[in-house]
């Protein structure tokens, strides 16, 4: 260990505290005042609920934490999207759990709720995950209707897909463990099987005030969609429960029931922990996003026993390629090389960027991945692929769409772990959200842009005198100096992970020792799908 290597761990660490403290705020939901107040009506939280419902000493892999994270300020916030998501194991059957935050605005959905919840159900129905709803929802929050109600990707979409999975034979189970009003009462009804907890749970198309509004009706919500209403009268619902615990115990009971999923076949044997110490990780990644670093010193301590089989290792270094395994499955990782390397041609390249080489061998370890039916791992620290006239005169452009054709068309599960810097075309090729990734998480040292914030900001700060220039405006030394300052603090504030992850380009950021958490869960859940579709690169061959 040496200076550089101490500075570097004091650095990440204190990034890993920063994230850690930030889930804290964010786990607190609406407040202990609004916390207070679900309790005195007989309720669990959100992550009380969760956590009562999955199997005691089992991982729960939290989807969108920072979902609408410094968003929607004018309305006092919306942590987590008033949604808590992730994949949860419940009877011994992997599943993923939406659960309704009624202390955040009475689990009203946001705009950034219903893509959280899109995202969720997009998961499940890639993997074929049951899914387990906790409905406790005020519905649409009608000042922002007009972002979340008519789209394609709005509220209405999840009711698409309840009636997709249904058919598909993805098995859906809700509990209305609260309100729910309005468009949210079909999400409980169009899922397979729905109970109600009586005294809390309710559903209806129009609340008591509506109804006396629309036609001069007086009636109660709990005789106008209550738990007795809906189990004795309508039928809508299909069991009554008399508390929380009583309606998860009921959930559990029938989860222990299904039929095994049908499997997709990807290889496993027993586990093994890396051979080097995973908390050195903090050590090797630089403080500065600059910095070179050599990335098989991360792969080393992410992989069973440490050991990596390397395809083409001469060749193309400035992507790593190759073979292991991650809690036991089979992985094949492609990662962007972070040091200068040298060929045998005497050719000197750059760490983070992609040459037409690299590029030509990560198409063809894809393409070798698929034909073996081998999940694929992509490892990002990626400012961009190779420009300049010699570039141009190799055909890095057709090298680069051959790489981002073999990505877009992969049919083995992909998954993505943003370790540092992820820049314009460098993260489609790398397998960026875009491309489908069933996972896709950053490390806290990430960072996601067209480019890196010292070259747009110049760039920017160009465009902006020309229009000042143009208006006959002279600007002083100092100016352009204050000017340059306020661009780059803009433009990196809308690089960080937790901007990502407010807006779900990244499913979360995370802690790098949950890494091997975050592939192992996904792959398992990947293995409940089978492939049906055969791999095909297109019309750009290799």
């Amino acid at each position: 260990m040496n200076i550089e290597f101490n500075k570097n761990e004091d650095v990440n660490k204190q990034l890993v505290y920063e994230l850690k403290t930030r889930l804290k705020k964010i786990h607190i939901g609406g407040g202990e005042k609004n916390a207070a107040k679900q309790k005195e009506k007989g309720k669990l939280l959100a992550r009380e609920r969760i956590a009562y419902l999955t199997d005691e000493g089992t991982e729960f892999l939290e989807l969108g934490a920072f979902a609408a994270d410094g968003m929607y300020t004018e309305q006092g916030g919306c942590p987590s999207a008033g949604v808590v998501t992730g994949i949860g194991y419940v009877s011994g059957r992997q599943c993923l759990i939406v659960a309704n935050d009624a202390t955040v605005k009475a689990g009203a959905w946001f705009p950034m709720t219903a893509k959280k919840n899109l995202r969720a159900q997009e998961i499940a129905m890639e993997n074929r995950l049951p899914v387990i709803y906790l409905v406790d929802s005020a519905g649409v929050y009608l000042p922002m209707q007009d972002e979340i109600f008519p789209d394609k990707e709005h509220f209405g979409r999840m009711f698409r897909n309840n009636a997709i999975m249904s058919a598909e034979g993805i098995v859906q189970i809700s509990a209305i463990m609260g309100s729910c009003v309005a468009g949210g009462a079909y999400l409980p009804i169009m899922s397979d099987e729905a109970m109600i907890v009586e005294g809390t749970g309710s559903v209806f198309l129009a609340g008591s005030y509506l109804v006396k509004s629309a036609i001069g009706e007086e009636v109660d919500n709990e005789t106008l969609g209550g738990a007795t209403t809906h189990c004795e009268i309508s039928g809508v619902t299909d069991y009554k429960h008399p508390n929380d615990k009583a309606c998860l115990d009921s959930i559990k009971k029938i989860m222990s029931m299904l039929g095994a999923p049908e499997n997709a076949g990807f290889d496993r044997i027993k586990s093994a922990l890396p051979k080097l110490k995973q908390e050195e990780l903090y050590g090797i990644l630089p403080e500065n996003r600059e910095k070179p670093y050599e990335m098989r010193d991360v792969i080393h301590r992410l992989v069973d026993d440490s050991e990596f089989e390397e395809y083409k290792k001469l060749f193309g270094q400035s992507i790593i390629c190759g073979l292991a395994r991650i809690d036991g499955w089979a992985v094949g990782i492609v990662a962007n090389q972070r040091n200068v390397v040298k060929s045998k041609k005497g050719e000197m390249q750059f760490g983070g960027v992609i040459y037409s080489d690299s590029a030509d061998k990560a198409s063809r370890f894809i393409m070798n991945c698929n034909q073996k039916k081998i999940p694929l791992v992509f490892l990002q620290d990626v400012t961009g692929f190779m420009v300049g006239s010699r570039s141009e005169q190799g055909g890095i452009i057709k090298d680069g769409a051959k790489m981002v054709n073999a990505v877009a068309n992969s049919v083995v599960p992909k998954f993505t772990i943003v370790i540092g810097n992820s820049y314009g075309a460098g993260n489609y090729a790398m397998c960026g959200k875009a491309y489908d990734p069933r996972l896709i998480y950053a490390w806290p040292s990430a960072k996601i842009a067209v480019m890196g914030g010292a070259q747009a900001a110049k760039v920017i700060l160009q465009m902006e005198e020309a229009s000042l220039k143009a208006k006959g405006e002279t600007i002083t030394p100092e100016k352009e100096t204050e000017l340059l300052k306020t661009i780059t603090d803009r433009y990196n504030s809308q690089t960080t992970p937790y901007y990502a992850a407010s807006r779900l380009w990244v499913d979360g950021v995370i802690d790098p020792l949950e890494t091997r958490k975050v592939i192992s869960m996904g792959i398992e859940a990947a293995n409940q799908s089978p492939i049906r579709k055969a791999f095909n690169v297109g019309i750009i061959q290799t």
